[in-house]
This record gives structure tokens, sequence and C-alpha cells, in this order.
């Protein structure tokens, strides 16, 4: 476990200090936000005409985003050389075969959920069975409550490792998911924000680069419906994991931190793209329906 632990961390840590991070400038004319690390050319006038007024971007040494290659611009850290760009490169191939990059950036992100399902499937029978076992764990709570020695404390945690492996529980196993989910999320961000022909496109009757509250402040406002979905689907998949909470206590933690999150991100989708926001609903009703999938088939059996 301890092992374990620290590799954990220095992943972590790793991912903390190679992150890449995206640099951006507003027009003094259109007021626009663009990023200034793009990865590629843009193709709309008026996004040109912002890049050629910052000396930091050299337009004539980006590829076309249809060119864009692993290797493009060359060595950019860790981090970004890794997740950015490979998912770069493969959001601007999807999106060139269904003609549209929102509905590549759904696709993506739905088929690395679908990747990463083996351990999300863990996670939840891993949850389930940690409900099994709250009634022997509380009962452990109290025959060690007035109890601190070192000695007493190490007879509870024996005990607590025995009940777990009679369930079946590995505490630091449901980490896994947010391990490998984080980076890529990450990635995936950075990725929509570096290559500007995805923020130039529409999806349905939604701008991909505008943000929810910049297209409410012109009058549009249906926008409102990207932000109420984002608020709906994160209630939803945070409440599903209430079920990891050992006691009243931590129940009441846990739906505390829960509205809290719901509110914060819900506050935040206000000034993310509509790029990003399509990403975070999409896969987000995927992990929602696929959880609900996971917790039926394990009352079943």
């Amino acid at each position: 476990m301890k092992k374990t632990k620290k590799v954990v961390i220095l992943i972590l840590l790793t991912c903390m200090l190679t992150t890449g991070c995206t640099r951006t400038f507003q027009d003094e004319d259109t007021k626009k936000m663009y990023t200034e690390n793009i990865l590629c050319k843009p193709t709309d006038e008026k996004s040109l005409e912002a890049y050629d007024k910052n000396e930091n971007v050299k337009l004539n040494k980006l590829p076309k985003c249809e060119e864009f290659k692993l290797t493009s611009g060359g060595y950019e850290g860790l981090f970004t050389n890794i997740f950015v760009k490979p998912l770069a490169w493969l959001i601007i191939q999807v999106g060139r075969l269904v003609k549209n990059y929102g509905l590549s950036i759904i696709i993506l992100g739905v088929l690395l959920r679908l990747l990463v399902m083996p351990l999300s499937k863990k996670t939840i029978n891993m949850s389930e069975n940690m409900k099994k076992a709250q009634p022997e764990l509380e009962k452990l709570e109290k025959k060690y409550s007035n109890r601190t020695d070192q000695e007493s404390m190490l007879k509870k945690n024996q005990e607590m490792l025995m009940i777990y492996k009679k369930y079946d529980i590995k505490p630091f196993s449901g980490c896994l998911v947010s391990l490998i989910q984080l980076p890529l999320f990450f990635a995936f961000l950075e990725a929509i924000q570096r290559i500007p022909v995805i923020l130039e496109e529409r999806l349905l009757w939604f701008d991909l680069g505008t943000t929810p509250w910049e297209a409410m402040k012109s009058g549009q406002y249906y926008y409102i419906i990207i932000v109420i979905l984002i608020a709906l689907v994160t209630y939803l998949s945070f409440k599903n994991m209430n079920a990891t909470s050992m006691n009243s206590d931590q129940v009441a933690q846990t739906k505390f931190m829960t509205k809290m999150m719901v509110v914060f991100i819900t506050f935040m989708s206000f000034t993310l793209n509509v790029g990003i926001g399509f990403y975070w609903i999409a896969t987000s009703t995927f992990a929602v329906i696929q959880n609900y999938i996971f917790k039926r088939d394990k009352k079943k059996k």
C-alpha cells in the first residue's frame, strides 16, 4: 500500500510539474480572448487579424490544422507531448471524418470513457461491497471508540483489513479512475483551446468558441441551456459517489461537498467555451448511465 501511494504521488507531481499551460490574450478591437500558444493556424479572418497583431504568435511557422502532426511544434514538455498533442491530432482527424469538430469532441470523450470502463466498473462494485461491509465497520468503530493506544490501533487496522478482505474491498483502487481521467480531462481542455478551427465551428445552434456568458450578454439567452445541462449532469454524477460514505457524518459531509462542487462547476461553466461544455455534458452523461447500469447489474447478481 505504501509503495502504491508513493507511485501515485510521484505520477501526480510529474503531471503537475510538466503540465502545459494555455496562454491567452485579448484583441483590442474585437475584445475577444484568443489562445496565444495555438498548435495550428486559424482560418477565420477576424482571428487571423487578431493573431497578426500579436508578436508572440508566428503564424507562418504553424501548420494548417488539417496538416497538424504529433511532431508539429517540436518538444513542448512531457504532458503536452504525451497527452495534449495526441488528443489534438485525434480531435482533428475525427472532426474531418464526421465533418464537425463539436461531434469529434463528443465522440472522443465517450470513447475515452469506454476505455476506462473496466476501472469504473471495479469502482462501482467496490462501492456496493463497501455498503455491505458498513455494519461491520461501524461495529469496529464503536469497539475501539475510546481506545487510542498504539496496540489497540494496530488491532483495529488488522480487523479492518480482514473486513476489507472478506468483502473484496480495495480502498486505494478507487483512485485509479480519477488518476487516469484527470490528466486526460486537462489535456482535453488544453487541446480544445489550442486548436483554433474547433472554436470557429458550430454544433446545433451553438458557437463552440464562445462562452455562455458572452453569448447571453449579446442577447442569445438560449445558451443558458448549456449551463443547465452541465449543472444537471454534474449533480447526477457526484450523487452516485455518496454510496461510498461510511457513516452518517460522512454522508452529510459528502452531500455538502456535492452541493458546493455543483455550484462551483455551474458558475465556472458560464466562462468556459461551449466546446468544453459539450465535452463535459457528453462524458458526464455517459458516466451517469454507465454507473446506473453497473449498479443495476450488481443488484441482480
